[in-house]
């Protein structure tokens, strides 16, 4: 299939993450021609770093130093932001963790009346589950005997549980057996089974965990979608169409160049009927703001950057002083608990290799200022000398840390705002608080587990680096800022994700989420999608080609 003359392509999707993967096959499956434009690279498994320290430019992005990893932190004033890059994603370095929302997500004032969001998802999520191949983690490790009297500790016992993972387990005597596709009928790529390494956010490099490229995309290829790798979108602008408009009716011209260039930056301009923004939602508001005030869709809802979402999050961790217990050898995350209905708390690791992450915490700190937080830090390191000393030793810290991840279904916000690059090219993202429901900056019950798990363990307790010198949050689920609404006053997208003001231009992916889901939001940007693409019709006059994935959720019993 290829598109008009006129055309390079049907659809354009930018970005290869959830909303980008489930665009691609689904819109293939329409009978169109689809082209991905990943900003990060592609990655074969052996291909993920084993090592953080050693290996950082298989790890972290910073593409203009040559590091073309997984893994980019964003700094902003009021929250530093953890997000993946590379052809699947976020789902290259995510944590497996698949979770449908909780009721007060769907409830929220944002979108509730717009449609019964939990009965209209149910199928979606449903789809969502099987194509990701969600089953709860099998193994108790450690860390989950630790959470499991944790939560007791907490008077919430009957909240526990292990988690839903998109990890492929197969028979538990045979760990890093391969074989054939478990999932899908025969029809996809072979799989090996979890090795319990704890690694699955540095990348898995035994082909256990369910990424995209195992699924979405894998069929999504099959079927003839193209994905071009390493391509920075930096414009999209309406082409007029035949009566002279410039509502998206006419098409789409989509600008990109070389991602991390700073000279030969190789600019390509491809033409399409249709656009689909699944960039994240630190991209797809940075992508957007740039088309809007340099005029290219100046159409886009003012509303744009408004009803970001961090989850309600806070990144603790619990540091054994020995490694006698290892607390690493599970999957990423594998148990959680409700210390009360707004909060979330999971356990994580990053494996072995993940040492390096240690610089990320010191010696836990309360409430505070921007000034106070920092002082109260100092009086931290005055009364404990040598916690603090211990706390600077990295070896081992993997294996001897219990990470804790904080979610929360509160109502709390910040904004995107977009500030004039200083060479005078473009706009850049700056964050501005909420003044009304302001994000947390310090979650009492976060420090509460934190300090609980270091005395089981007889260790050190630590805030996020962050939080202690700057009083500024981590999270790693960015949300927001293209939300959806009842109209353009309220939102930038429609209830299926087309953006208010143009024809054919959707908006797929976190940013569209317009609440916090107090849970990891994959699987619910999934699901979201995959309602999304209901509303787009078969292409006119194809041949619908027959779907690869040739079983449905209830013939194939998810393994």
């Amino acid at each position: 299939m290829h598109g008009s003359p006129r055309y390079d392509h049907d659809w354009i999707v930018i970005g290869s993450g959830f909303g980008g993967s489930v665009s691609a096959l689904r819109l293939a499956e329409k009978g169109y021609d689809v082209h991905v434009l990943e900003c990060g690279r592609r990655f074969k498994d052996e291909d993920f770093a084993e090592i953080m320290y050693k290996q950082p430019q298989r790890y972290y992005w910073w593409p203009f130093l040559k590091m073309k990893g997984i893994f980019r932190m964003t700094f902003f004033k009021d929250v530093v932001v953890l997000s993946g890059c590379g052809v699947g994603g976020g789902s290259l370095g995510y944590a497996n963790t698949l979770y449908r929302a909780r009721d007060k997500f769907f409830q929220d004032r944002q979108w509730a009346e717009i449609e019964d969001w939990k009965t209209s998802l149910a199928p979606h999520y449903d789809t969502a589950e099987f194509m990701l191949g969600v089953n709860q983690v099998p193994i108790d490790q450690p860390a989950d005997a630790l959470f499991r009297d944790l939560a007791t500790d907490f008077k919430v016992a009957d909240s526990y549980t292990k988690t839903n993972v998109g990890v492929y387990f197969g028979n538990p005597e045979n760990k890093g057996e391969t074989v054939a596709d478990p999932y899908f009928g025969g029809t996809g790529p072979e799989r090996t089974s979890c090795k319990h390494c704890g690694s699955c956010m540095m990348g898995c490099r035994h082909g256990a965990k369910n990424t995209l490229v195992k699924n979405y995309l894998w069929f999504a290829e099959k079927m003839g979608v193209k994905i071009s790798p390493l391509r920075t979108v930096v414009d999209i602008r309406a082409i007029p169409s035949e009566n002279g408009m410039l509502d998206g009716s006419g098409g789409y011209e989509v600008e990109t160049v070389r991602s991390g260039a700073w000279f030969f930056k190789n600019r390509r301009v491809q033409r399409a009927r249709g656009v689909v923004v699944s960039a994240g939602a630190l991209g797809t508001n940075k992508l957007l703001v740039n088309c809007k005030l340099g005029g290219s869709l100046p159409r886009l809802s003012d509303r744009l950057g408004e009803l970001v979402r961090t989850n309600s999050e806070a990144i603790l961790a619990a540091t054994a002083e020995d490694d006698s217990v290892d607390y690493s050898t599970s999957v990423a995350i594998s148990s959680s608990f409700y210390p009360d209905e707004h909060t979330h708390i999971e356990n994580v690791t990053y494996g072995h290799g993940g040492d390096a992450m240690g610089i990320s915490f010191t010696l836990l700190t309360g409430n505070g200022t921007k000034l106070t937080r920092p002082l109260k830090f100092l009086g931290e390191v005055i009364r404990n000398p040598v916690a603090f000393t211990k706390r600077l030793n990295t070896y081992h810290w993997a294996r001897r840390t219990v990470i804790l991840l904080v979610m929360q279904t509160l109502d709390n916000s910040i904004k995107f705002r977009p500030k004039r690059n200083g060479w005078g090219s473009g706009w850049h993202l700056t964050t501005e608080e909420d003044t009304v429901n302001p994000n947390p900056r310090f979650i009492p019950a976060a420090n509460k587990a934190a300090e609980m798990v270091a005395k089981r363990i007889n260790g050190i307790a630590q805030s996020s680096v962050f939080e202690v010198l700057r009083n500024t949050p981590m999270t790693a689920h960015i949300l927001g800022g293209a939300v959806i609404g009842a109209g353009p006053e309220t939102g930038v997208v429609d209830n299926f994700n087309r953006a208010f003001g143009y024809k054919n231009l959707l908006i797929a992916d976190g940013s569209a989420m317009p609440a916090n889901p107090g849970v990891n939001p994959s699987l619910t940007i999934t699901a979201i999608t995959e309602h999304a693409m209901t509303a787009v019709p078969d292409k006119p006059g194809a041949k619908i080609p027959e779907p690869l994935v040739g079983k449905t959720a209830t013939e194939v019993q998810v393994p």
